[in-house]
């Protein structure tokens, strides 16, 4: 019940604060201070309800180191998306034609900050941290990754592929990135990172959403099997490739800092009488 609980509290203001951030996307300051502001309160509520239904203090969360975290995050993910970029570019399918627009950008940071945030609570901080304790870090990092991936298939340009090559980027690493340090907003950051990045900085679809206008011009061409096509280059190999050595490092240093929470009895024995049938 404390997973329902958790993820419906975190889930109603992600709801509400995106519906009113929607609703004024006209706007580029006014999204950007309810985008913030959703954000902020995300992390309140959060922070409430697991002190509530747990009974302990939302260390995850803490106040405290969280700045750094969420800048390291921001670097890694922004420096992830531009290698990405850097690869299309090099073979001729992604190029900059000059300034976009700075106000799209504004924007897109405060709409861009809701989602990071929202659903770092909700995947890694809810999803991941609590079915972990159940079955263990592989199990929920598996299963978590995959809910993350199918959650895309949702947009307007959502495609198999991308479902899966989300799963693998973005769902492993942000698990594996919270696995390692035991905070969330390592993997905020890094969320976040990327995806202004790959938004507001480079005007790049966001998991098959639509064009934005971001900072850059940007055109992309190219066969869609490499530049993730109508999805965007999130369904690039690249994208995947970074991922998962992402996801390899970050579970390489959880397993080193005895991060990781092994296979339970009661998971084992069913996995053991699914293989046997």
């Amino acid at each position: 019940m404390r997973l329902l609980k958790q993820l419906v509290a975190v889930a109603v203001v992600a709801f509400a604060g995106g519906a009113l951030v929607g609703a004024v996307q006209g706007n580029a300051f006014v999204t950007l201070v309810l985008g913030l502001a959703t954000a902020v309160l995300a992390v309140v509520v959060y922070a409430r309800v697991v002190r509530w239904s747990e009974r302990r203090a939302p260390v995850e969360v803490a106040v405290r180191g969280a700045a750094p975290a969420v800048g390291r995050g921001l670097l890694i993910g922004a420096g992830m998306f531009a290698a990405v970029i850097v690869n299309l570019a090099f073979l001729g399918y992604f190029r900059v034609d000059g300034l976009g627009s700075v106000t799209g950008m504004i924007g897109l940071l405060g709409f861009m900050a809701a989602a990071a945030v929202t659903e770092e609570l909700m995947f890694r901080g809810v999803l991941f941290r609590i079915v972990e304790q159940w079955t263990g870090t592989w199990i929920a990092l598996g299963l978590s990754g995959l809910v993350f991936g199918l959650m895309h298939l949702g947009s307007e340009h959502a495609s198999l592929w991308g479902a899966i090559a989300i799963a693998v980027e973005s769902g492993g690493m942000l698990a594996a990135a919270y696995a390692a340090t035991r905070t969330l907003w390592l993997p905020i950051g890094l969320h976040f990172g990327w995806n202004f990045a790959e938004a507001g900085v480079f005007s790049a679809e966001v998991s098959g959403n639509g064009a934005t206008h971001g900072l850059l011009n940007s055109v992309t061409s190219g066969p869609a099997l490499l530049t993730g096509g109508d999805f965007g280059p999130e369904a690039s190999p690249y994208a995947v490739l970074f991922g998962a050595l992402l996801t390899i490092a970050f579970m390489w240093l959880a397993r080193r800092r005895g991060n990781l929470v092994p296979l339970r009895r009661h998971a084992r024995a069913a996995a053991t009488a699914t293989l046997s049938r």
